[in-house]
């Protein structure tokens, strides 16, 4: 069984007959946070107020979905639902939830005209418990698809996969949604050959591998973003070949800051937490 860190729960809301979904994270006492995206077609919102020089400290949630940029109004539903319990940027007005959003591209799996809107993000969060996340094609891996380099015959399905990695009371946990153009490389090897198909086909459009990675560890912003990055040198890793210029690939970083910890060790544990992640996915 696969259980989120202490103090944060994870919820999915899934579509199986459109072939959609999205998956949020919320963290009950906020979390630090910042975020890198590497890949040449990214699809997110509130991305840029993670960066280091940035004013806001802390995020609410995080959010994953498909519906490509139309799914990231399933924000929508997820700052409600943290605005009704209280959470958020106080304002002279009232408190502003802050709720990043990484999305990827599923319209051309299930129906186009169904993607994730308020409601789904609203239920997500809802669903979010502290009990088993749920892997597979569930939440915003429903529609995720991999291995597309290789030709329509050859495609294989994504989904979400949860990887974890400790050094004595450190932990990461990397959550995952793989809808890859390439393919998942299980055992180290690169496969560097035999990986195109063909000529670019329309389904390559159909991509982006997007990721929360959580630690316990107690970092500023800089500090998450130097997970991040390691965040990506986990997909690169297990992802052949990455960060193409159809893929959107993004990954929040987020600190609970429970534990005093180097932010080396934490990067190296993103590393073999979302490398972990990505495979089990193939498995």
């Amino acid at each position: 069984m696969t259980t989120p860190l202490p103090g944060v729960r994870v919820g999915h809301w899934t579509d199986q007959t459109a072939r959609t979904g999205c998956t949020v994270i919320l963290f009950d006492d906020g979390a630090t946070a910042s975020a890198e995206v590497r890949g040449g077609a990214p699809a997110s919102r509130e991305i840029e107020l993670l960066s280091p020089h940035r004013s806001v400290q802390r995020i609410d949630a995080a959010v994953l979905t498909g519906g490509s940029a139309f799914g990231l109004a399933s924000a929508d539903g997820v700052m409600r639902y943290c605005e009704e319990s209280g959470r958020g940027v106080s304002t002279p007005v009232g408190r502003v939830p802050i709720v990043p959003t990484l999305g990827l591209y599923d319209l051309a799996v299930g129906d186009p005209k169904t993607r994730p809107g308020a409601e789904a993000g609203y239920l997500a969060a809802q669903a979010a418990s502290g009990y088993e996340i749920g892997t597979g094609t569930i939440g915003a891996g429903t529609g995720a698809t991999i291995a597309k380099l290789r030709g329509l015959d050859q495609v294989k399905p994504g989904g979400i996969g949860v990887g974890k990695a400790s050094a004595g009371p450190v932990a990461v946990q990397a959550i995952v949604a793989v809808n890859a153009l390439g393919d998942i490389d299980v055992d180290g090897t690169g496969m560097d050959t035999n990986l195109f198909g063909g000529p670019v086909q329309e389904n390559w459009f159909g991509n982006t591998t997007i990721g929360v990675v959580i630690t316990n560890a107690r970092l500023d912003k800089l500090g998450c973003l130097h997970i991040a990055q390691g965040a990506h040198d986990g997909l690169a890793r297990a992802i052949a070949p990455p960060h193409l210029s159809h893929d959107g690939d993004a990954f929040i970083a987020a600190s609970t800051g429970t534990v005093d910890a180097e932010v080396d060790i934490v990067r190296t544990l993103a590393v073999q937490a979302v490398t972990r992640a990505i495979r089990s996915v193939a498995d």
